[in-house]
């Protein structure tokens, strides 16, 4: 079943997020698709506010590939960026799969550069922006 949340602004982006968190369920890796000013580190940065993590924590792991982040139960959050992984080795050289493997909420922009080394139960995320400024997150669930 094709799954929506619909965030009209960026003063509503808190409310989506606490949405999504709730159809999240029991899913520890997600991996957001969307173009190049979409919203991916916003919507994150949502996410990881709405989980206790501190705001000034929050920032895109461009350059490190992944940051790590403790929600306000102590929680670990792990947060990829794959933009600049142009082979699979470098993010196996990151320990990729003991990141995945933790058991730990994983977060993952540009997934696609390393799609092949996703597990099958990552939860695929679509964002996408309409022509009045809205964005889309849609994903197919079970």
């Amino acid at each position: 079943m094709q799954q929506r949340i619909v965030i009209p602004s960026l003063s509503e982006i808190d409310a989506a997020a606490e949405a999504f968190l709730r159809r999240l369920g029991d899913r520890r890796l997600v991996a957001f698709h969307a173009s190049m000013g979409a919203g991916k580190t916003t919507f994150i940065t949502a996410l990881c506010r709405r989980l206790g993590v501190r705001a000034d924590a929050v920032s895109s792991p461009t350059f490190a590939i992944v940051n790590e982040y403790r929600t306000a139960a102590g929680e670990p959050v792990y947060h990829f960026d794959f933009y600049r992984i142009t082979k699979l080795e470098e993010a196996l050289d990151i320990g990729l799969y003991d990141y995945l493997d933790s058991g730990a909420l994983c977060l993952m922009e540009w997934p696609e550069n390393i799609g092949e080394l996703l597990p099958e139960e990552t939860l695929q995320v679509s964002i996408d922006v309409s022509p009045d400024g809205s964005r889309t997150l849609s994903w197919q669930e079970d």
